[in-house]
C-alpha cells in the first residue's frame, strides 16, 4: 500500500467560533431544509450538527465537486488521515476546527465517518447499481452514517421508565432508526436529483427496479416521463416513505429537546417526495422543493408530534 506522508496542520488556524460560523454558513447554503431543523436545537447541539454537516459536505465534494476529476484512492486515504488527526484533537485545516471541538463535547464515534469515506470511494468507481441491496449499502455509507453521527449529539434517553429498577432494562439506542432516516433522506435526494445525475452519466435507481417497469437506462438518460416512469417513481417513493416510517419510531427514544428538530427535519424532507408527485414525477426538468408556506405550516404539526409521540 502506498504510504502517504503525515500531513502537518496549518501554522495558523481560525478560532473555534469562526470555524462554527463557517460550518453554519455551509449548512445554510447547501441544506436549507435541514438547516431549518437545526435552528430548533439547543445552541451547542446545533453547532455540533453544523460541524458534522460541513465535514460531510466537504467529503462529498471530493467526488462530486469542481475538483472531483483529480480525486483518487490516495486522496481519500489522505482525507481519512486528516479525519483521525481531527479526532485526536489536532485539526489540520480550518474546516476541521469545529469538528474537533464537537468531538470533545459529544460522544461522537469515528467509525461512521470512515464508513462515509468508503461511500465516496464507491462513487469513484461506479455509476450504476444493479439492485436495491447494492444501493442500500451506498445509502448507508453516505447518509445512514449521518444518522449515527447525529444521534451522538442529539442524545438518547437513559430510560422511558421512572422506576429505578426498570431504567437499565428499558434503555434503547435507536441506531437502526437513525440509519433508516439517513437512508430515507438519501433516497429522497436520489429521486429529486435523477435528471441532474443523469446529465453526469450517473443512475442511482436500481436497474433491476427500472426493468420491472420496462423502463431502460436509455429512457432515463433521455428524460422520458411516461406511464412506465411514473409507475417506477411511485414504487421508489413508497420505499422511501417506508424508511421514514421506520425512522419515526426512534424519535421518542431521543432526549426531549431533540424531538422537535428531528420531527421537523423528517417532515420537511419527506415533503420533497410530495413535491415530486405534484410535479407529475418530472425530475428531469423540474427541481422538487418544499415551498416556504408549507414549511411554516409544518412546524405546528411537528411540535404536536414531538409532544405526543
Amino acid at each position: 500500500m502506498l504510504q502517504i506522508p503525515r500531513i502537518k496542520p496549518k501554522s495558523q488556524l481560525i478560532s473555534v467560533a469562526e470555524a462554527y460560523e463557517y460550518c453554519r454558513l455551509i449548512t445554510a447554503e447547501y441544506a436549507k431544509t435541514f438547516y431549518l431543523g437545526t435552528l430548533l436545537m439547543p445552541k451547542e447541539k446545533r453547532k455540533a450538527i453544523w460541524a458534522i454537516y460541513a465535514w460531510c459536505r466537504n467529503t462529498d465534494e471530493l467526488v462530486d465537486g469542481a475538483g472531483a476529476a483529480s480525486t483518487t484512492d490516495d486522496t481519500l486515504i489522505e482525507w481519512e488521515q486528516k479525519l483521525q488527526s481531527t479526532f485526536d484533537g489536532k485539526p489540520i485545516d480550518n474546516a476541521d476546527v469545529a469538528l474537533a471541538d464537537a468531538v470533545q463535547q459529544f460522544p461522537i464515534n469515528i467509525q461512521p465517518f470512515r464508513d462515509m469515506i468508503a461511500g465516496q470511494k464507491m462513487d469513484l468507481y461506479r455509476s450504476r447499481y444493479d439492485n436495491f441491496d447494492e444501493l442500500k449499502l451506498y445509502c448507508y455509507r453516505v447518509a445512514g452514517t449521518v444518522g449515527l453521527m447525529s444521534n451522538a449529539v442529539l442524545g438518547v434517553k437513559k430510560s422511558h421508565s421512572c422506576v429505578p429498577w426498570e431504567r437499565r432494562k428499558n434503555f434503547y439506542n435507536p441506531e437502526k432508526e437513525a440509519i433508516s432516516l439517513g437512508i430515507a433522506m438519501q433516497l429522497t435526494n436520489i429521486l429529486r436529483d435523477v435528471g441532474e445525475d443523469a446529465r453526469r452519466g450517473r443512475i442511482y435507481l436500481p436497474l433491476e427496479d427500472l426493468a420491472e417497469f420496462d423502463y431502460t437506462e436509455k429512457d432515463l438518460l433521455l428524460g422520458v416521463n411516461d406511464d412506465r416512469w411514473k409507475a417506477a417513481m411511485r414504487f421508489q417513493i413508497k420505499r422511501a416513505r417506508e424508511y421514514y416510517r421506520q425512522a419515526e419510531q426512534g424519535i421518542s427514544y431521543l432526549i426531549r429537546d431533540s424531538h422537535l428538530p428531528v420531527w421537523t427535519s423528517l417532515m420537511l424532507y419527506q415533503g420533497i417526495l410530495d413535491a415530486i408527485e405534484n410535479n407529475d414525477y418530472d425530475v428531469f426538468t423540474k427541481r422538487a422543493f418544499v415551498k416556504k408556506p408549507i414549511k411554516i405550516a409544518s412546524l405546528p404539526v411537528a411540535w404536536l408530534r414531538s409532544q405526543a409521540l
